[in-house]
């Protein structure tokens, strides 16, 4: 088995068995296509099943040169199951990066703004032009419902289920949810959808598409992101801010006003609570206020 071949068996097995994106299959793929590089470049001709720790110790020590202790964990880890796979199909009989850790790295906080700061960033948005009425709009969907950017984008029309106070989400591996909507997003959304998008002229293949761009198209991620940059740097936030820091903002202003920790899971669609938990690490004063409200010996 060659390289070329083993990362085809590998992408498949990510989509068909594990149900994952396009974008996380080319992700987790990303850092296997480094080590094959990097092999080329050393004249290393040495197959998948064949490669040993040694060769891949020598990998690592290389890259450390060159990325952060963050970015060179991320890579361990995407190799290790990537091997973990080969082992599984039997095309191994150990995992070479069995016995290589990862370099101690601390748990990054997300970065978080305050309410004062999403109203700020809301009331600096140009409601003069067009397209102002839709960046409202995302903005309030972004942080109302706590979605990421890429089913923001994925966002249709027929996923809006205003009577029942919930719009259909897709999200990691195809996989659905509801969340919950407030009357505040469904009001710009509505204004947005009555006001802008109806008088677009719309690309056959976006008439589905909730968020489209002045061309009738659907938005990019790239797009998004850039909103929110320049909403930000309009108005003075000092931080760095992505549309991702609505979804946090979200979590963790839930969190706050007392929501229970399974409750935000389901919403932001998190497969383990583990990954929901580390919103409980931000607000150290909401942990004390509810000890002292709920503890016995409080």
């Amino acid at each position: 088995m060659n390289w070329k071949q083993a990362i085809k068996d590998y992408q498949n097995y990510l989509r068909i068995e594990r149900g994952l994106s396009n974008n996380s299959i080319y992700n987790y793929t990303l850092d296997i296509k480094k080590l094959v590089k990097w092999l080329n470049e050393n004249s290393m001709e040495v197959s998948p099943i064949k490669i040993t720790q040694e060769a891949l110790q020598q990998f690592i020590y290389t890259i450390a040169k060159t990325v952060n202790p963050r970015s060179q964990s991320r890579i361990i880890s995407g190799l290790k199951g990537f091997f973990n796979y080969l082992v599984f199909e039997e095309y191994r009989k150990t995992n070479p990066l069995e016995l290589i850790e990862s370099p101690k790295i601390g748990r990054k906080l997300p970065d978080t703004l305050s309410i004062e700061e999403i109203d700020l960033l809301i009331a600096t948005i140009d409601l003069s032009k067009p397209q102002g009425e839709r960046n409202r709009s995302i903005v309030e969907t972004l942080y109302g419902c706590g979605l990421r950017v890429s089913e923001l984008i994925n966002l249709k029309i027929s996923d809006l289920f205003f009577d029942e106070g919930f719009i259909k989400v897709t999200g990691k591996g195809d996989k659905q949810r509801f969340v919950p909507i407030g009357s505040l997003t469904v009001k710009y959304i509505e204004l947005y959808r009555t006001e802008i998008r109806i008088h677009q002229q719309i690309n056959p293949l976006a008439k589905d598409t909730l968020y489209l761009n002045r061309r009738g198209n659907s938005l990019t991620r790239a797009m998004i992101f850039h909103i929110v940059k320049e909403l930000a740097e309009k108005a003075g936030l000092n931080k760095n801010i992505s549309p991702h820091t609505f979804r946090h903002s979200f979590a963790t202003h839930l969190l706050e006003n007392g929501a229970d920790l399974r409750a935000i899971q389901q919403m932001l669609g998190h497969e383990s609570i583990t990954t929901t938990e580390i919103y409980t690490h931000i607000d150290k004063s909401h942990l004390a206020q509810i000890m002292n409200n709920f503890h016995p010996r409080r």
